[in-house]
């Protein structure tokens, strides 16, 4: 493995923080659109999908695709308690085996 150079580190924070700076306006731009402008999958717009794949592709390091998004509730809009907490407590219940 060859050894970077401080110049090249430098050079890759410098891009990684345009990146980030670019990313934070679009979440800014997306936080300023209309809270009620995608309450289901069906009206999830094309460029979403497309900023969530890149933003995931971004996190992940490799090249990912959003096949389907729909909005989630909100706090606010869980009806049943008791339900919302029987499925954090099934799903805590998994245990995920980790390929070391």
């Amino acid at each position: 493995m060859a050894a970077l150079s401080l110049e090249e580190v430098l050079k890759a924070v410098e891009e990684l923080r345009r990146e980030v700076t670019s990313l934070k306006a679009d979440v800014a731009a997306f936080k300023a659109q209309p809270s009620g402008s995608a309450t289901s999958a069906e009206e999830v717009s094309e460029e979403t999908l497309v900023l969530l794949a890149a933003a995931a592709t971004t996190f992940l390091g490799k090249k990912v695709r959003v096949r389907s998004a729909k909005m989630l509730q909100t706090p606010y809009e869980i009806i049943n308690p008791w339900a919302q907490h029987g499925r954090v407590f099934i799903q805590a219940s998994h245990q995920l085996q980790r390929g070391y």
